[in-house]
């Protein structure tokens, strides 16, 4: 994920990413009509069923439960009612991914201020520790209450590592006052944001957003986020990364106190080029529910789009990650959930944006080749339980505030368009299978 060129460079010796001043706007009510017209829709999550884990396997109802998902980290601020957000359009792009047999949607339910900062989600939910800007958590409420609607289930993401959401860089400096020493240097950033896990005020604000979150009622729905199935599960952060062990075991001993309802995972890329974070320890904690994986080929330096010639080598590294997760996550008797892959359109871009119209030729092989291994994974009773693609973006295009790359990232990287018949069709192909072993 890049903003130019150059940027791919720091990348690879990085070893990869990864999805005004404010003052709280008014609350928003939604109106009786519109609450009625909700509630009054059968929900399909209705049951009150939770997806829950036994022998290193998703169940539901008694089941084995296997989804086909995506990355839809704008979400809560498409869904604004306002300015900033679109709800005609949001609601449009539930059905359509629904239409391809997307049952699993991986949301930021986390984005700190000042919406001044570069390159962040704004309007953010959270401008100020403890601060809401009330508008974005009703994107939040009306998302949620759509998914059930649809039968749908999201992965919460509590935080994140990388800044274009504010994340944990901006924690630090909220506490400290320090300014965040943007990339460029990705040593630098990480040493920075690494200050996050050992800051005693930025865990106490962390906690008091996860509470806010698990107790709060959806006024559309009439829940508590607690008592929603629409709600897959609870993730501590996007792509955390060197973090003491016992930042994993205290935050999710924390969350499971105050709902012991949904599961709870990391957000963890595994252990990416560069990195030595331990995969199976990181997951071993018994609060931590299933494993999480992401394979970055061009971020992680193995392929090239201005080189086809590299693609072929980068598919077979990222089998070669996947199967190594794989079996060290099956010692474990927990799900495994590719959440983040994509690949670039098939040539870089001249300018800062990818053309809408180029081919996907390269990404249509690396989606199928990445499906094929994890419908393999759960056909003959492997640890895999879902995946989900990065990114939908649906009808948006670039130019357009809420598309499929963070605000840091050149528009169209990873975005997946309504357009890109080849890919909706491997897609819904993939879902098909995956339908089928239920």
């Amino acid at each position: 994920m890049k903003a130019k060129h150059w940027y791919i460079v720091l990348l690879a010796l990085a070893a990869g990413l990864g999805f005004s001043g404010c003052r709280p706007a008014p609350t928003v009510t939604p109106s009786p009509a519109a609450t009625a017209a909700l509630t009054a829709t059968v929900n399909p999550n209705a049951a009150g069923e939770f997806v829950t884990v036994a022998d290193g396997k998703f169940m539901l109802a008694g089941s084995p439960y296997y989804f086909v998902g995506a990355n839809f980290w704008q979400g809560m601020n498409l869904s604004v009612n306002g300015p900033s957000g679109d709800r005609e359009q949001l609601d449009k792009e539930l059905d359509h991914l629904k239409q391809l047999g997307v049952t699993n949607l991986r949301v930021m339910a986390s984005s700190e201020g000042p919406d001044t900062e570069p390159h962040r989600m704004a309007p953010s939910l959270e401008p100020a520790p403890g601060k809401y800007n009330q508008n974005t958590l009703d994107g939040l409420d009306y998302l949620l209450a759509q998914m059930g609607k649809r039968g749908m289930r999201a992965v919460m993401v509590l935080n994140n590592f990388w800044y274009w959401s504010g994340g944990m860089a901006q924690y630090v400096s909220w506490s400290d006052g320090s300014a965040i020493p943007y990339p460029g240097d990705y040593e630098t950033f990480m040493v920075f944001t690494s200050r996050f896990y050992y800051c005693t005020e930025c865990q106490t604000w962390y906690r008091n957003h996860i509470s806010t979150l698990i107790n709060r009622v959806n006024p559309y729905t009439n829940l508590k986020y607690r008592d929603d199935p629409a709600i897959f599960s609870w993730e501590l952060a996007n792509e955390p990364r060197r973090y003491p062990q016992e930042w994993i075991s205290g935050t999710t001993a924390y969350i499971k106190s105050l709902d012991p309802n949904h599961m709870i995972t990391t957000g963890s890329e595994g252990t990416p080029p560069g990195e030595n974070q331990d995969f199976v320890a990181t997951h071993a904690d018994p609060n931590i529910d299933y494993a999480t994986i992401h394979i970055w080929p061009q971020n992680w330096g193995w392929y090239d789009p201005r080189d086809p010639s590299s693609y072929t080598a980068a598919e077979g590294r990222a089998h070669q990650y996947f199967a190594t997760c794989a079996t060290e996550v099956a010692t474990l008797k927990k799900p495994l959930v590719l959440e983040e892959f994509g690949l670039a359109r098939d040539w870089e871009p001249l300018h800062d944006v990818y053309d809408v119209g180029s081919p996907t030729t390269y990404r249509d092989r690396f989606y199928k080749a990445m499906y094929d291994q994890v419908y393999v994974s759960m056909a003959s009773g492997g640890p895999l339980g879902g995946d989900n693609f990065w990114a939908w973006a649906g009808v948006a295009r670039p130019g357009d505030p809420w598309i499929g790359d963070p605000p840091h990232e050149t528009a169209g990287w990873y975005s997946v368009y309504d357009t890109d018949q080849s890919t909706l069709t491997i897609i819904s192909a993939h879902a098909a299978r995956v339908a089928s072993l239920r």
